[in-house]
């Protein structure tokens, strides 16, 4: 804001008279001892009688305050007080409430997707954003790409429990030797199994891992504006980062930076960015991601991953997060990965 802000104006009022306050007197030890008592006063009107209701039994006195004889006032203040807390719950949890509702308000339950992909969870299970963060975290890796172009870094998200892994087309294209660090603390091979360089997307497989978290997909046709969602991933080469927003707007189109050797390519570090791939039908998202978040989870509040992370939009000289992120909707991924496998999952 550039206005500044202003205080009241005092108002100027006369000052104000009060009757004298009784002059106490001394009690033995120099503790002031209490005032005189008042006179006694007359004694209050007995209550009104009220006649009992229709189908009330005689004698009740008609209760006029409420079923249980107290005044309605203080129910009123009661409902007041709760509501005040529930707004204050929902406003410091930034949409935590409704965390195991759908984008319809329906409580999701577990179904079975005919791609072999993971493709859901119970909500029910999931109440907080802890709660999700705890879920989804193991599915996450770090992707480092060692190579003649120099070094590259990226985020991955576990497809199966035998270590499948997608990412993006940015992160890996430039060759190399890739090595993976998992959420447990292991860091293991990797080998590239196909690309698709029109969706920016990747499938990697890690070498000599079973038994893996793999993430739950959710259903990106059903996102709305304003839901609340967050994005994992190692940016800046931060393991285990996890950031929160909303979804901001949907079916957004952008071109990725090809400038050569500069941060500002979409979170693969600094490398030679894939040049100038025009990505449309994306997620645009306010959660904060940098540099290294290229191929981490935009998730939902129901722990299902709902896009994969891929450009920032920067302005001037800025090459960090300034609030405009973009993801590729999962639908998409999903079809990517299948035509990548050749149905293998």
């Amino acid at each position: 804001m550039t206005d500044a802000m202003h205080l009241p104006e005092q108002q100027n009022t006369s000052p104000q008279r009060y009757a004298p306050r009784p002059v106490a007197t001394l009690s033995p030890l120099g503790l002031p001892a209490a005032p005189p008592a008042p006179p006694a006063l007359p004694a209050p009107p007995a209550p009104p009688v009220y006649p009992p209701l229709p189908g009330q039994p005689s004698g009740s006195g008609g209760q006029p305050f409420g079923s249980n004889g107290r005044p309605r006032r203080r129910r009123r203040g009661a409902l007041a007080a709760a509501a005040l807390a529930l707004a204050v719950a929902a406003g410091t949890t930034g949409g935590v409430i409704g965390n195991a509702l759908g984008a319809d308000g329906a409580a999701r339950t577990p179904t079975t997707a005919s791609s072999g992909l993971a493709t859901s969870t119970n909500a029910s299970t999931i109440t907080t954003l802890s709660g999700v963060v705890e879920a989804v975290a193991p599915s996450i890796v770090t992707i480092n790409i060692q190579g003649a172009a120099g070094a590259a870094l990226g985020s991955g998200v576990i497809l199966d429990p035998d270590g499948l892994v997608l990412t993006n087309n940015h992160v890996v294209a430039d060759g190399g030797t890739i090595t993976v660090d998992l959420a447990d603390g292991r860091t293991v091979p990797a080998t590239l199994v196909g690309t698709d360089a029109t969706h920016d997307l990747a499938v990697i497989q890690l070498q000599g891992v079973s038994g893996l978290t793999a993430a739950t997909l959710g259903d990106s046709d059903s996102l709305t504006a304003g839901q609340t969602v967050l994005a994992f991933g190692s940016p800046l080469g931060l393991e285990g980062t996890v950031t929160s927003g909303i979804v901001s707007a949907l079916h957004r189109e952008t071109t990725e930076d090809t400038g050569e050797q500069t941060p500002q390519s979409p979170f693969g570090g600094v490398r030679n960015q894939q040049q100038g791939a025009t990505l449309t039908d994306l997620i645009q998202t306010d959660a904060a991601i940098n540099s290294g978040n290229s191929g981490g989870a935009l998730v939902d509040t129901a722990g299902r991953v709902i896009g994969i992370n891929v450009a920032i939009a920067t302005t001037g000289d800025s090459t960090g997060n300034i609030g405009v992120g973009f993801a590729i909707p999962i639908n998409t991924a999903k079809t990517v990965v299948q035509q990548i496998t050749g149905g293998a999952v």
